[in-house]
C-alpha cells in the first residue's frame, strides 16, 4: 500500500474524531491544481476482496474493533458487508442494518441547513453572527461571520468539559448538556485568533451554528433538520436523541471501549448508552449507512444544498491550522484530502465512544464510501486501523 496515501487518510479521519480542547493534528496536505482533477478515481468495481480482508476477524478478541458496517458505491459499482458482533456477550451476528452513533458526521447536516437558510436570503453568510444572534459572541472578538463557523475560523475557543480522558468522560456520560450554556462558556474566554485568520476544527462552531438555526427557523434543531433533509430524503432511520435520550433506538451493534488492567489483560466496556447532548448540532446524530450513503449522494448531486451555496462545503479557506501550522482541509461541514494521483475525495468521518463513522466521495460520485466501525478506542489520537483499511480498500486500485 501506498504509505503517503496511508499517511494523508489518516490525518484527514483524525481530525474528525478529535474536536475539543485537544486536536490531533493533520499531516500536510497539497492544495489541488487550479482545475481540479475530477475524473473517475477508479474506473473497476470496488476491490471486494481488499473491502472483506479490511474487515475480517472482527470481535470480542480482536485488537481494535468488535463490529463494522462497510457500504461502497459510485458509477463502477457497489459493494456492502458486515463483520463482527452485535453484542459480545451474546455473539449475535452484527446487524448489517443496524443503527449507530455517526458523530461529527453531524456537522455536515448542520452546515446544510445553514447553507440552505443562506440560499433563501435568510442567513448572510458574510454577515456577523452577532445580527442574528444578539449579546452571543462579544465585541472583544471582532466580527465573527456566519462562514467562519461553518469552515472553522471563528476563533472561538472549546467550551469546558468533564476532561480528555475516558474516565473523566464515562463519569459523566449522563449528564445532561445546554448548548446556550456551551456557548456562554467559552465565549467567556479569550479568543484564540482574530476571526478568519486560522483555523481549528471545534464543536464550539457548530453548537453556535445550532442555536443560529433554531433563531432563524423558530424550529427546535432537530426539527429543522428533520423537515429539511431527513423528510425530503426519506431518511427514516436517521435521527437524533435529544437532550435526555440515551439509547440507540431500533437495531444496533453495542459499542465498546478497551479498557486496560493490571495484568496485561483488557475489558470492554459497553459504551452504548451515553446522552450526546454536549456533542448536539456538532455530533449527536444517530443513523445507518444505507441513510448515510443516500444523504451522501443527495448531497454532492446538489439535491439538498443548491449547487451555488454547495461550493461552500467544497472550498478550503487559505489559512493554516492554528495546532500545526499546516495548510487548511476543512470546509463547511466537509473536508478535502488529496490523494497521491491527485484525485481529491471530500468527506467527514465522526467518533463517540465505541463507533468511528465517515461518509466520503470523489466530486463526481465515481466512488463514493461510508462505514461504521465499533472501535474499541473510537477517540484515541490515533486512527482506528480497521476504519483505516476500509477506506485503502475503497479509494485505491
Amino acid at each position: 500500500m501506498n504509505a503517503k496515501l496511508r499517511t494523508l487518510i489518516a490525518a484527514a479521519l483524525v481530525i474528525g474524531i478529535a474536536s475539543g480542547p485537544a486536536v490531533a493534528h493533520a499531516a500536510s496536505v497539497p492544495a489541488p491544481a487550479a482545475s481540479e482533477r475530477i475524473a473517475p478515481l477508479v474506473s473497476t468495481p470496488p476491490n471486494a476482496a481488499a473491502l472483506e480482508a479490511a474487515i475480517a476477524g472482527l470481535g470480542p478478541r480482536h485488537m481494535d474493533a468488535t463490529a463494522a458496517l462497510v457500504r461502497v458505491g459510485g458509477t463502477a459499482g457497489c459493494w456492502q458487508g458486515s463483520a463482527g458482533v452485535a453484542d459480545i456477550r451474546t455473539g449475535r451476528a452484527a446487524v448489517e442494518q443496524g443503527r449507530f452513533r455517526a458523530g461529527s458526521v453531524t456537522k455536515a447536516f448542520t452546515a446544510a441547513v445553514v447553507l440552505q437558510l443562506a440560499a433563501e436570503g435568510r442567513v448572510d453568510l458574510d454577515g456577523p453572527v452577532r445580527r442574528h444572534l444578539p449579546g452571543t459572541v462579544p465585541d472583544r472578538y471582532g466580527a465573527v461571520t456566519v462562514r467562519q463557523l461553518l469552515n472553522h475560523t471563528s476563533g472561538i475557543p472549546a467550551a469546558d468539559g468533564p476532561g480528555d480522558s475516558f474516565e473523566a468522560q464515562w463519569e459523566h456520560r449522563f449528564d445532561v448538556t445546554d448548548p446556550r450554556a456551551q456557548v456562554a462558556n467559552a465565549v467567556a474566554k479569550e479568543r484564540e485568533f482574530a476571526p478568519g485568520s486560522a483555523q481549528h476544527y471545534l464543536n464550539i462552531n457548530y453548537t453556535v451554528l445550532g442555536v443560529l438555526i433554531e433563531k432563524v427557523t423558530g424550529m427546535r434543531y432537530e426539527d429543522a433538520v428533520g423537515a429539511r433533509i431527513l423528510g425530503p430524503l426519506g431518511l427514516h432511520r436517521t435521527s437524533f436523541p435529544g437532550r435526555t435520550e440515551t439509547r440507540i433506538r431500533g437495531p444496533h451493534n453495542r459499542g465498546y471501549q478497551a479498557i486496560p488492567k493490571g495484568d496485561g489483560s483488557r475489558e470492554l466496556r459497553d459504551v452504548t448508552e451515553w446522552n450526546s447532548s454536549d456533542r448536539w448540532a456538532a455530533g449527536d446524530i444517530i443513523s445507518t449507512t444505507a441513510d448515510l450513503e443516500r444523504f451522501t449522494v443527495a448531497l454532492f448531486s446538489g439535491r439538498v444544498v443548491p449547487r451555488d451555496r454547495l461550493e461552500e462545503m467544497f472550498t478550503v479557506p487559505d489559512v493554516k491550522d492554528f495546532a500545526s501550522g499546516e495548510p487548511a482541509v476543512m470546509t463547511a461541514g466537509l473536508s478535502r484530502t488529496v490523494l497521491p494521483d491527485g484525485t481529491v475525495a471530500w468527506g467527514k468521518t465522526g467518533g463517540r465512544h465505541g463507533y468511528n463513522t465517515a461518509i466520503g466521495a470523489t466530486r463526481d460520485l465515481s466512488r463514493t464510501l461510508v462505514y461504521s466501525v465499533n472501535a474499541t478506542d473510537a477517540k484515541g489520537q490515533d486512527v482506528n486501523p480497521v476504519a483505516l483499511g476500509v477506506i485503502m480498500a475503497a479509494f485505491t486500485k
